[in-house]
């Protein structure tokens, strides 16, 4: 009997200061200060709600709680509500119910189309225009392509701050830099002529009529992806191989009819992608003009002046 207390009493002992060792190399680290990991240790400018959901970033993003005082820290706030709210914030500017946000997430800084960066990688040669652009014609491109609206007045308030909020969370980023592949989204790949629209719709009826609605009008989202208050026939977005390979990265947004983000093969987010642009949206009467050198993409969704498709530039 006594043998057996003095060996569980024994045991006890060895579990506490087996836990205290454990406690003091893991825990603590050689100062007696609370130890910290990789990614906790940042600066504390990576901290806040923008950058929770993606911590393994590269750059974070500094918080939105760090935007300094003064006019620069007001004008990256209006930006950050002008990207998230385009539609009401810029009613005047904006022609449907799409934002900034609605492709770029998160104040652009996390869960889709990542825009940390954007500032430093501009200007920057646009085949579609056909020449080089500046951040503020590319800014303008999507209020006039995927919002079907009209561009910002260059010198105006409202596009200085869209242009100082994606400065501010390009902060970290180092100057110079050219490409992102931390943003990047590769485009679906495969044989446009064997697109099926009815496979695309049963899918879309499975996985997409949830959040966006039997009638493309936004459902419980209310992001359209067809009709008037959608983007135009000119968007990045009514491009098969574009809009496939959002959807492949990034949909459902929640796991639904069997399918979560990421789980759809291109053949499939082809095929969601061409029955979505094959429903009627907005024309863009520019459009005309895109690729002016005639290096368009095999699936640009209309025929320009300069007539050839090229299928390597996808």
């Amino acid at each position: 009997m006594n043998k057996l207390f003095i060996a569980s009493v024994g045991a006890i002992v060895a579990t506490i200061v087996l836990g205290f060792s454990v406690f003091y190399l893991f825990i603590l680290d050689s100062k007696g200060q609370p130890a910290v990991s990789s990614a906790a240790s940042a600066p504390s400018s990576t901290s806040g709600e923008q950058t929770a959901t993606k911590p393994d970033h590269p750059y974070l993003p500094p918080s939105m709680d760090e935007v300094p005082e003064g006019e620069e820290g007001e004008l990256i706030k209006l930006g950050y509500k002008e990207h998230n709210e385009t539609s009401t914030v810029l009613d005047e500017y904006v022609g449907n119910k799409l934002s900034c946000a609605s492709c770029h997430a998160d104040g652009g800084v996390a869960s889709s189309l990542d825009l940390v960066g954007i500032s430093k990688t501009y200007p920057q040669y646009n085949p579609r225009a056909g020449k080089e652009v500046t951040i503020e014609e590319r800014i303008n491109g999507c209020f006039k392509r995927s919002m079907n609206g009209k561009p910002l007045p260059l010198d105006s308030k409202e596009m200085k701050a869209m242009v100082a909020y994606y400065t501010y969370i390009s902060t970290n980023v180092p100057d110079g830099t050219k490409e992102r592949p931390w943003a990047k989204m590769p485009k679906a790949e495969g044989d446009l002529t064997k697109l099926n629209v009815d496979a695309g719709r049963e899918l879309y009826n499975k996985a997409c009529i949830t959040c966006h609605g039997e009638g493309g009008d936004g459902g419980a989202t209310g992001l359209p992806l067809w009709g008037d208050e959608s983007y135009n026939i000119g968007a990045g977005m009514a491009r098969v191989r574009t809009a496939g390979g959002f959807i492949k990265k990034y949909m459902p947004k929640a796991p639904m009819g069997g399918y979560k983000a990421g789980s759809f093969t291109d053949e499939e987010a082809m095929n969601i992608a061409a029955y979505i642009n094959s429903m009627a949206r907005p024309d863009f009467p520019d459009k005309i003009n895109d690729w002016p050198k005639g290096d368009a993409p095999d699936d640009a969704a209309y025929e320009t002046l300069a007539g050839k498709k090229d299928p390597e530039n996808k």
